[in-house]
């Protein structure tokens, strides 16, 4: 037996499909309309209206490739020193590209105030033996997040 919906194979008799829930009819008797599947290929209506119904990015594909070049070659020809404000340029770029609910991000972090941090997470990672590297992606995303606006 197969999910009219999803292809997936069922055992015979079942009521729903266990991949993707759409209720399965008796043999003889015509199937109830399958609930929509949002994200499949096939489903081509707008989503329902939430929270963030007018969140986008506007950025582009080469705007994306350069701005990543940029900041790889800012981390490259400084050994890994540059990183922190290579990281903020990617984050500035990213963020002013981004809208949430209508309203465009911005990102007001800067390389000098990360590098503090990121010279005190490195010297306690190496310390450590890198037992303290569990502890640098959350302080960086709290860092991050901490630096992100509303543009107002």
């Amino acid at each position: 037996m197969y999910c009219p919906n999803c292809r997936a194979t069922l055992a015979d008799g079942s009521t729903f499909c266990t991949n993707c829930g759409t209720h399965l009819a008796p043999t003889g008797a015509p199937a109830p309309a399958a609930a929509p599947v949002y994200g499949g290929a096939a489903y081509s209506a707008p989503r329902p209206a939430g929270p963030f119904r007018n969140s986008n990015w506007d950025g582009s594909v080469l705007d994306t490739f350069v701005n990543s070049l940029v900041a790889s070659i800012i981390i490259m020809c400084t050994f890994g020193l540059g990183t922190p404000w290579a990281l903020c340029y990617m984050f500035r770029f990213i963020t002013s590209h981004a809208i949430v609910d209508g309203k465009r991000l911005r990102f007001d972090g800067d390389g000098a105030s990360l590098f503090g941090n990121y010279f005190v997470w490195m010297l306690l990672t190496v310390v450590t033996c890198g037992i303290y590297s569990f502890w640098v992606a959350p302080k960086l995303y709290k860092w991050i997040v901490s630096n992100i606006h509303f543009d107002e």
